[in-house]
């Protein structure tokens, strides 16, 4: 029996996912941006389509035909470290970061075409599709986000990587002055992710732009981020700056800041725990009520079938 199931056509709408409160709260941004003057850094992120920050998308493969985690839920409760370690800071401080247009992002190391892509270029490498994807924190929380955006992949082949190239090294925003989270010593800042190649090559692993439709929130890693699917949610660098393409396998922020709790490789395990919670159960955000049971985790937090090739003959429990 097939427990993974799939959808290559559009199963579930962006219009049928949003919320109609998240259309009056952008008619109240757009009122509060004008009464303090930032209407005129703002029209190039609302003229993305007709409809103002909604982008225009074809149907993505893989979508997960499971329900999606409520939309506030996902703005509000988050993870990103940059505006604060309790869930509801990057929500609250996330404002301060003024400034997603203009925004560059540098790819360089062993590659033969280097290049330094504006957002809006990198928003022309590929059409924009809708992905429907299980994320999971390590925590022991899971959510079902429909993302929007394009395979990493795409960026990959246009900047053709040497024959040295083994990793992708990604370095998010350091700007304490619009980031108050960098003010703290809680990590080594600025924030670093990596991939091994073939990771960042699979066409699962997302170069994201926006989420249920829309341009990202800044809470939620604006105005790029990455996505992989069936790795822990750290894994997935927000507010991109630089893309580097190495030889030797980087060191990420929390190998640096606990190396006996994070590795390199962060595959979802449900047979390896993090040493101070088991991760062989999850609550889905949303669930959380006095009575709801937790799931079990899935081994790849269910993309097994997907992935499981990338790691033929590797020790999860040692490259974890």
């Amino acid at each position: 029996m097939n427990h993974y199931p799939w959808s290559a056509p559009r199963d579930i709408a962006a219009s049928e996912i949003t919320p109609q409160d998240v259309w009056r709260r952008r008619r109240d941004l757009l009122q509060a941006a004008a009464a303090v003057g930032l209407v005129g850094a703002m029209p190039r992120v609302l003229a993305q389509s007709p409809a103002g920050n909604r982008l225009p998308t074809k149907p993505g493969p893989f979508s997960t035909m499971e329900r999606p985690t409520p939309r506030k839920l996902i703005t509000e409760y988050v993870n990103f470290y940059e505006f604060g370690t309790g869930k509801g800071d990057p929500a609250k401080n996330a404002p301060q970061l003024l400034r997603t247009r203009p925004w560059s992002v540098q790819v360089e190391g062993e590659v033969r075409k280097p290049r330094t892509f504006d957002i809006d270029d990198l928003l022309k490498l590929a059409p924009l599709e809708d992905r429907v994807y299980r994320l999971r924190c390590v925590e022991a929380w899971s959510a079902v986000v429909p993302w929007v955006g394009f395979p990493l992949a795409a960026l990959v082949r246009r900047v053709e990587p040497t024959g040295n190239a083994k990793f992708v090294e990604f370095t998010t925003l350091a700007d304490p002055r619009q980031m108050p989270g960098q003010r703290s010593p809680v990590l080594d800042w600025p924030y670093t992710e990596g991939l091994r190649l073939d990771e960042a090559m699979h066409p699962l692993a997302l170069l994201a732009f926006g989420l249920y439709g829309e341009v990202l929130p800044n809470q939620n890693g604006a105005p790029v981020r990455i996505v992989v699917p069936w790795k822990y949610g750290f894994k997935s660098a927000k507010s991109i700056v630089r893309i580097r393409f190495v030889e030797k396998q980087p060191l990420n922020s929390w190998q640096k800041s606990a190396p006996h709790e994070y590795g390199f490789y962060s595959n979802v395990n449900p047979a390896h725990d993090h040493p101070r919670w088991s991760q062989a159960t999850e609550r889905r955000l949303g669930e959380d009520g006095l009575f709801s049971r937790r799931r079990p985790t899935l081994m790849f937090n269910g993309y097994a079938e997907q992935v499981a090739s990338l790691y033929a003959g590797m020790d999860l429990q040692r490259f974890y």
